[in-house]
């Protein structure tokens, strides 16, 4: 009976290990040229309204899906600040999602008011979407399909997982989602 628990606590351990691994895995970058345009894709503000990805060309584009029940939700006050502070070349896209371990069970209702009360957020959010699976969001799917980003397979590991595009719509760089939104790594691609 005692192995029972050494064997459940050596499991646990490892599926703790995997979850951190998984989570700090390193960003890739191998921009090349879209296949498909990011520019023609849409998606709906948390609000309900239909965006064209186009209203941003001409600007950097950070997307990062975002949770509120994760422990990387304090992210929120670095991508405003960032957003802030860089919003004449840059506007961060915030897709909340629910496929982390149920980490943002909120309505879109409720996550506006939670990123805006919490947070003070003011960059654009959007509803709540799928960011992996089959049913996964346009916006995802262009980010994961190299068929049409023109390099990129990878999607996001956890919540926070982060996307840069430049101002042209080339998928630049995949950062993962320990890469804080105020790292030299982002700044560095943005400025």
């Amino acid at each position: 009976m005692e192995y029972k628990y050494i064997i459940l606590g050596v499991f646990v351990s490892i599926v703790i290990f995997i979850s951190f691994t998984v989570a700090s895995i390193k960003s890739e970058q191998i921009a090349s040229d879209p296949i498909i345009s990011f520019f023609n894709i849409e998606a709906k503000s948390i609000f309900g309204e239909t965006i064209k990805m186009d209203k941003y060309r001409g600007k950097k584009i950070l997307i990062v899906n975002v949770a509120s029940k994760c422990g990387l939700t304090p992210q929120y006050s670095e991508l405003q600040e960032l957003y802030k502070t860089y919003s004449d070349s840059l506007v961060v896209l915030a897709f909340p999602s629910n496929d982390f371990l149920r980490q943002e069970p909120g309505s879109n209702e409720q996550i506006a008011k939670f990123c805006s009360t919490e947070y003070f957020t003011t960059f654009p959010l959007f509803e709540k979407v799928k960011v992996k699976g089959k049913n996964k969001h346009s916006i995802y799917d262009w980010l994961t399909d190299p068929e049409k980003n023109g390099w990129n397979s990878k999607g996001p590991t956890w919540n926070f997982t982060k996307y840069l595009i430049d101002e042209n719509g080339k998928l630049l760089k995949r950062f993962s989602p320990k890469t804080l939104p105020l790292s030299k790594d982002i700044i560095s691609l943005i400025k």
